[in-house]
């Protein structure tokens, strides 16, 4: 039988250079790529890639419409100083938030994400 791994997530945006910015300062990841249509940073082990989609729109916090059809989870070791880099970098916060533990965010292209403790991850 052979192997299979997931080797890079590729998000829908409008501005693929601003996301690629934006994910690799948050994630201390390189940009392997970026231009106008499509832009990639990759870490150790996983890629993500944001490709240029005409008329995108982001998807809705709180989800209420269905229109989120995934998001990214952190792991963070300081939830609060992640937080402060990721405004400082163009995230905003998302209102309203979802509980205790962890932190909404909504990237610059409009994709919420969230920051968690690193310990709850094994």
């Amino acid at each position: 039988m052979s192997e299979t791994r997931l080797a890079m997530v590729t998000i829908d945006c409008a501005d693929p250079a601003a996301e690629t910015t934006f994910w690799s300062a948050v994630l201390g990841w390189e940009v392997a790529y970026s231009d106008e249509n499509y832009g990639m940073v990759s870490g150790p082990t996983h890629a993500v890639g944001f490709g240029r989609v005409e008329g995108f729109e982001p998807p809705a916090w709180p989800n209420e419409n269905g229109s989120k059809q995934f998001h990214l989870d952190l792991a963070c070791t300081d939830i609060a100083a992640t937080e402060a880099r990721c405004l400082e970098l163009g995230a905003t916060v998302a209102e309203p938030q979802g509980g205790e533990g962890w932190r909404v965010l909504i990237d610059p292209g409009g994709h919420p994400f969230c920051l968690t403790k690193a310990e709850n991850w094994a």
